[in-house]
């Protein structure tokens, strides 16, 4: 069976630390792929700062020098609030032949009990759970957790820090950060 991690966000911009969990989660659970899914409208957060063309041209060039890792536009294609049961059943009914890993960060592991439909879920999909500063990853459901190298990074911050023009060298990758300034993004 072919083995498929999935890394879902808005990814508002991508940055380094979603190469990095993408990749030690490729590397660790010896996956065959990792494909991303840019949400259209996610329902625990607010929308996207940018356009969603704008999003999925920085993802494409962020990963595109990587033969494992791909687009896959289910949510977006979707559009609305696009909940994770909804996704994952999409995708196990159209590639039966996959198991499919989804992965979050520990700050997600603490807050599956509030996940639509948690209980289902957790019967179709292999949640991994990634470290991060400042949580744990513990909970009731069943999670691989897996160690990563600590990179405390969020679109969040590197919105900030756009906003207040300022640098994010090695915080995003040099595609992205010339994608970003050519569109004047974020600015």
């Amino acid at each position: 069976m072919k083995k498929i991690g999935l890394l879902g966000g808005t990814f508002d911009p991508p940055h380094i630390g979603h190469l990095i969990i993408a990749e030690e989660v490729y590397r660790q659970l010896s996956l065959d792929e990792v494909w991303f899914i840019p949400s259209a409208e996610p329902p625990h957060k607010e929308k996207a700062t940018v356009s969603t063309t704008d999003r999925l041209k920085m993802l494409e060039v962020a990963i595109d020098q990587v033969e494992y890792f791909s687009i896959n536009q289910i949510e977006i294609e979707r559009k609305g609030k696009s909940y994770t049961y909804d996704t994952i059943k999409a995708l196990r009914d159209s590639n039966p032949e996959v198991e499919f890993y989804f992965i979050i960060g520990a700050d997600m592991v603490e807050y599956l009990p509030h996940w639509y439909r948690i209980d289902q879920l957790v019967e179709m999909v292999r949640f991994v759970g990634v470290t991060r500063p400042d949580y744990r990853l513990e909970t009731r459901y069943p999670v691989i957790p897996l160690d990563i190298p600590g990179v405390d990074i969020s679109s969040t911050l590197i919105r900030e820090r756009l906003k207040n023009n300022q640098s994010v060298k090695y915080l995003v990758p040099e595609r992205v950060e010339a994608l970003i300034k050519e569109k004047g993004l974020y600015g």
